[in-house]
């Protein structure tokens, strides 16, 4: 992408970075959500929780349908999700609310059981910002800036598999790492990098 396709003007004249398009709850997305800070073992849990849905999708699939994950999952409530069972996920295979993909449902029951084993409240939270990288020097102006896979994400990814968690990759935990706050990766001339 060039420079000038980096940012597009919506429709309310608020300049967006360009992976919005004209998709009204993209928009609200971006504008409220990606890439401001989140904190919180369940808000962070959940983060987790649908990127690895979202692998092989595209987030607006994902993002349609997390009030659906939400009900299913309880909230992503971190212990009500580790006491799924067999029977449990049936019901969710079954669930068209959701994405029936089996190894990612049992992956976000053991991501839970997990985040349980960490041992105390606010753990996953201590765990994840642990990796978040001094902000870069300069923000990026085209999306070829943008990397896929960092040193942090990569060490983030390692980590969390070291301790049992599935659908975890590099690319994915760069994917969190963007959508929790921890990179500002608003391009420059998005209103969002002008208000932060």
């Amino acid at each position: 992408m060039t420079e000038r396709s980096s940012v597009l003007v919506g429709a309310d004249g608020r300049a967006r970075c360009a992976w919005v398009g004209a998709d009204v709850e993209y928009a609200r997305y971006h504008d409220e959500e990606w890439g401001t800070a989140l904190h919180g073992d369940q808000q962070l849990f959940e983060k987790i929780s649908l990127e690895a849905f979202q692998a092989g999708l595209s987030w607006i699939t994902i993002l349609r349908r997390r009030p659906g994950f939400r009900e299913a999952f309880h909230g992503f409530e971190v212990q009500w999700v580790a006491d799924l069972g067999q029977d449990d996920v049936e019901l969710l295979m079954a669930d068209v609310r959701i994405i029936r993909n089996r190894a990612k449902i049992l992956a976000t029951i053991g991501n839970a059981r997990a985040t349980l084993e960490l041992g105390h409240a606010g753990a996953l939270d201590d765990l994840l910002w642990s990796f978040a990288p001094t902000p870069r020097a300069a923000r990026p102006r085209t999306f070829s800036e943008l990397p896929a896979v960092t040193a942090e994400s990569a060490a983030m990814s390692k980590a969390l598999r070291g301790l049992g968690f599935r659908f975890v990759g590099p690319t994915t935990m760069y994917a969190l790492m963007q959508s929790a706050g921890m990179v500002d990766d608003h391009m420059s001339g998005c209103w969002r990098a002008l208000e932060v």
